[in-house]
């Protein structure tokens, strides 16, 4: 079975893989050591793309992430504009992207609910083993 993709979608993956692949290898920005690209989404006309962006670094701030990615845009622009084959090149508009944050907060969350692994192996020693 195949899966219908828009052609705002395919262009969002294409732009993804390229400023993904030019943060690792060209820019050069410290803001930017640790960015991950973890999404793209277009307009429907295709002249915004929402470049969805976060950061590993617990010393970048989210501001500074933001503010160094407009910074490397026009960067960004002049080295995938050819491999887009577009007739217009799409403006980019950097969002921080919390969701991992949010991620993280959520299992924090569930794990102090959990009961700590010690009443697991409780729990299991009043079970007979597989072996009796």
């Amino acid at each position: 079975m195949s899966t219908f993709y828009s052609r705002s979608d395919r262009i969002g993956l294409k732009i993804q893989k390229a400023i993904t692949d030019l943060l690792q290898k060209k820019v050069q920005d410290p803001r930017l050591e640790m960015a991950t690209v973890s999404s793209v989404k277009m307009s429907p006309d295709l002249r915004v793309a929402f470049v969805y962006v976060t950061t590993y670094s617990q010393d970048i701030k989210k501001s500074q992430l933001i503010e160094g990615c407009k910074r490397s845009s026009g960067f960004i622009k002049k080295h995938i504009g050819s491999s887009l084959g577009l007739k217009y090149m799409p403006e980019f508009r950097f969002v921080y992207d919390d969701s991992f944050d949010r991620a993280a907060e959520m299992d924090a969350l569930i794990s102090s609910v959990l009961p700590s692994e010690s009443s697991d192996d409780d729990f299991s020693q009043g079970f007979p083993s597989e072996n009796s």
